[in-house]
């Protein structure tokens, strides 16, 4: 069957990949056609077929005299080579590239596409900074020629190197200035999806939880508006999951992740996607207490080439192992670089070392996170910081401090729609009002948690606030309850206990507090709702 390639032109125009790459297939295609029968493959996850067809072109545009369309095929060539982890022969179709510019006698567009192979190797050898230098030079050679794509991708760089550096304002804006042209259909299909895929995994690694939320959302429209696009996919799908995750849309969530490895089994960008859905299924099953479920995404998430901590440690601690999860979370931390990359590691650290008693040890994490927040200027890095130094001045007994950092921790998770987290900093908050010997105001902030809590499903923090599901009340506070909700006065109460009134008066003080409730009758009513009466 002949190429019909009107129709293949026209489906690429569209979007319709599965319709184009039908069209374009059974025959021999030109240069030109071949470059969208190699983007069509690209789209569909075909990442042998993309790199074969490029091949094919590259020769076919040597043979046609046009050296520099031939660069282009080259450099794409690498490109996905590299992604693969094919280093040497990546680094060979990048040299092929530099060598039909070093012919040219003209200053070409191509030469920002031989400046990105720069760019790449300056990242890969971890020189942020002489990365965003070159990434200046691209965004010049973009403009100068018109190439929106060399435009995006030097303008995604130089703000990824800037945020890195830690002027924040001035690399965002440089971020969603490169957004809009992808939101806006300036760019080509492939480039669109990288610029949405990296600057919002991006966003993600620095704690912009804002721009993951917002640029998330664009991205899904992008994917809907290609119903049948493989290659970005599975990304998107993860992408959307953690934003259902910090937002408390658990059920949700674990759904998207699921279609990631029953799905989308096609394409290097889709492999990656499985490992990160593997890690973030076992996020949520830990969080709900699957204990279960969740060591075998963990499990799952390694063999994917994906580093399952600091959840599995966080497991281990959840499970009474606080031993194993330090050694786990200490190994973690000491093969990660200084700076943004540890962000994902300090808060758990801390953590893991507390239940351990190293005190000394969580300091030291407190110290290197309050240095990154203050760099970053960022309000889910400060929040983590505020949380953790509250935790820590609670175990030394600086209960005024861990107050004011719990409190400035919740009312920022609450700001950014992070209903675990802020529940979370309301317990350390309940503890230092408990311990200033404020235990109205305790009781208040344990069920504004409870409440959180009982509402995600969150069963380990749950038992922790309320074991054997009683609420924190004592066994003899039950009793008191109980009696409570069978409508006794305190003086039968007394008699039936063999208590003084005073004693008993006192109890329901308490119970009131820990129920966060101001009467005998909505204490009655708390009772019967919990199945305690």
């Amino acid at each position: 069957m002949e190429p019909d390639l009107e129709l293949g032109r026209r489906c690429f125009a569209e979007a319709n990949w599965r319709d184009a790459y039908a069209a374009f297939t059974g025959g021999p295609l030109d240069a030109a056609d071949l470059e969208l029968f190699a983007q069509t493959a690209y789209m569909l996850g075909r990442d042998d077929e993309y790199v074969n067809a490029l091949e094919q072109a590259h020769q076919a545009h040597l043979r046609a005299g046009a050296p520099m369309r031939a660069l282009r095929c080259a450099f794409w060539i690498g490109h996905s080579l590299l992604f693969h982890g094919q280093l040497a022969p990546a680094l060979g179709w990048f040299g092929r590239a530099r060598r039909l510019l070093e012919r040219e006698q003209r200053d070409v567009a191509e030469r920002g596409y031989v400046l990105i192979t720069d760019m790449l190797n300056h990242l890969i050898n971890g020189e942020a900074a002489a990365a965003g230098a070159v990434a200046a030079e691209i965004i010049e050679v973009g403009e100068r020629f018109g190439d929106d794509d060399l435009v995006a991708l030097g303008m995604m760089e130089q703000g990824h190197s800037l945020v890195r550096a830690g002027r924040a304002p001035d690399g965002l804006r440089l971020i969603d200035e490169t957004m809009v042209a992808v939101t806006t259909g300036e760019l080509s299909p492939i480039v669109a999806g990288i610029v949405y895929c990296n600057t919002i995994s991006f966003c993600r690694e620095v704690y912009q939880l804002r721009r993951v939320r917002e640029w998330t959302a664009a991205l899904t429209r992008w994917c809907a508006r290609q119903p049948n696009m493989v290659a970005h996919k599975g990304v998107c799908l993860v992408h959307r999951a953690e934003v259902m995750t910090v937002c408390g849309a658990w059920d949700e969530a674990l759904v998207e992740l699921g279609r990631v490895g029953e799905e989308l089994t096609r394409g290097a960008l889709n492999e990656r996607a499985r490992g990160d859905a593997a890690y973030r299924e076992g996020e949520v099953h830990r969080l709900r207490g699957e204990f279960g479920a969740a060591e075998e995404s963990y499990r799952r998430a390694s063999s994917l080439g994906r580093e399952p901590q600091p959840g599995h440690a966080l497991l281990r601690l959840a499970q009474g192992k606080p031993d194993v999860a330090a050694a786990m979370v200490r190994r973690a931390v000491a093969e990660t670089t200084r700076g943004l990359p540890r962000v994902a590691l300090l808060p758990a650290y801390v953590e893991i070392m507390l239940a351990a008693g190293d005190l000394d040890a969580a300091a030291g994490a407190c110290r290197d996170l309050r240095e990154i927040a203050q760099q970053q200027e960022n309000e889910a890095i400060n929040a983590m910081f505020w949380h953790a130094r509250a935790a820590l001045a609670l175990a030394t007994g600086d209960f005024e401090a861990a107050l004011t950092e719990a409190r400035r921790a919740w009312q920022t998770w609450h700001q950014i729609e992070a209903p675990h987290d802020a529940a979370r900093s309301r317990v350390l908050i309940a503890r230092a009002c408990a311990s200033l010997g404020d235990p109205e105001s305790c009781a208040l902030e344990l069920q504004a948690a409870l409440e959180t809590f009982t509402a995600l499903g969150a069963r380990p923090e749950l038992a922790a606030l309320a074991p054997d599901d009683r609420h924190g009340l004592s066994d003899r506070e039950v009793e008191v309850l109980r009696l409570v909700a069978t409508g006794r006065s305190n003086r039968q109460i007394a008699a039936t206990l063999f208590l003084s009134e005073h004693t008993v008066a006192r109890h329901l003080q308490n119970i009131f507090g820990k129920l966060g409730v101001s009467s005998r009758t909505a204490a009655s009513a708390f009772a019967h709702e919990h199945h305690l009466a």
